[in-house]
């Protein structure tokens, strides 16, 4: 399929002015988009024939900003419409038309058949630590449960999304039919550094030893997340196991392991403000996608634009 061209400014661009920048646009000169375009390139071929289609980097653009406010496919292609800012970050001139929400919701299911985004969210971790963002104190292990938007089961009748499944919500009355987002977050910089997402049944445990990167100094979580043989393996491997103990029906917690507790309370309580910011400021609230492959695009999206964010903030 051919390629529109994009970005170019046309006269009308040209004599609209920049009055002190904004976020979006100090974003986008942060990154080097170049080496996010890079796989995803085969996505299109210049030199096929018939009806041109959007440059990936343009339509992957799109994709963040649907991501960092919270957007459907359709809000997201109305605001593209709209919006000045949004046309600017993407790479399209005013005279261009925007990629309708079929046309986003295809590349973002391309994206995902392929392993793509995976491949995107590693290379913005290599320049994130290239630019000595990530400071590798520590990774704080959690996790949040996120509803799916599709129907949930009524009776014995099976719910309309295969993967999705019921889970209590901890400490709060009533269940959550979705999904599980697990992150590894960086102590001090809150970039997340690891991301899996789960049926919303999976115990935070199974996936833990996943979000541990191997050059953190130490990992850092709550009693969910403790056993002997996680700890005796991160201290083989050099990293400092800081997990809260837990008590048993036998024996309760003395006073020294209370005190180790509330040492690490402490200083993991940063990566709360991780999902506080995921759901109320970037509005994930909801699975848009059926299934577990296309819900662990979203929330890698989810966190790329985040750790944008995130990069933004630590430089401004």
């Amino acid at each position: 399929m051919a390629v529109k061209r994009s970005g170019g400014a046309s006269f009308v661009d040209a004599l609209l002015v920049h009055k002190g920048g904004g976020s979006l646009e100090r974003l986008d000169g942060l990154v080097k988009w170049y080496r996010l375009e890079k796989p995803m390139a085969h996505l299109r071929d210049e030199a096929s024939p018939g009806r041109p289609g959007y440059p990936v980097l343009v339509l992957f653009k799109a994709l963040v900003l649907q991501s960092l406010y919270g957007l459907s496919d359709r809000e997201l292609e109305e605001a593209l419409d709209d919006r000045l800012s949004f046309r600017r970050f993407a790479g399209l001139s005013l005279e261009q038309a925007v990629p309708d929400h079929t046309v986003l919701n295809r590349f973002r299911n391309q994206l995902v058949a392929g392993g793509l985004v995976d491949k995107l969210f590693a290379e913005l971790d290599r320049q994130l630590e290239q630019a000595g963002l990530i400071l590798k104190r520590g990774t704080m292990l959690d996790a949040t449960l996120i509803p799916t938007g599709a129907g949930r089961p009524e009776g014995e009748a099976p719910g309309t999304d295969p993967d999705a499944r019921f889970a209590r919500r901890s400490g709060k009355p009533g269940s959550v039919y979705g999904y599980k987002m697990h992150v590894g977050v960086d102590q001090g910089s809150g970039l997340i550094r690891s991301m899996l997402a789960t049926p919303a049944n999976v115990n935070d445990t199974v996936v833990a030893d996943a979000l541990v990167r191997g050059d953190e100094r130490a990992v850092l979580a709550d009693g969910a997340y403790h056993t002997h043989r996680r700890a005796r393996a991160l201290k083989a491997a050099g990293i400092k196991p800081r997990l809260m103990l837990r008590a048993n029906k036998h024996h309760a917690l003395p006073a020294r392991h209370k005190l180790y507790n509330r040492l690490i309370a402490r200083q993991r309580a940063a990566v709360e403000t991780t999902f506080a910011t995921l759901k109320h400021r970037m509005r994930l609230s909801t699975i848009r996608y059926r299934g577990l492959a296309r819900a662990t695009g979203q929330l890698l999206l989810a966190a790329i634009a985040f750790n944008l964010r995130r990069w933004a903030a630590l430089t401004a």
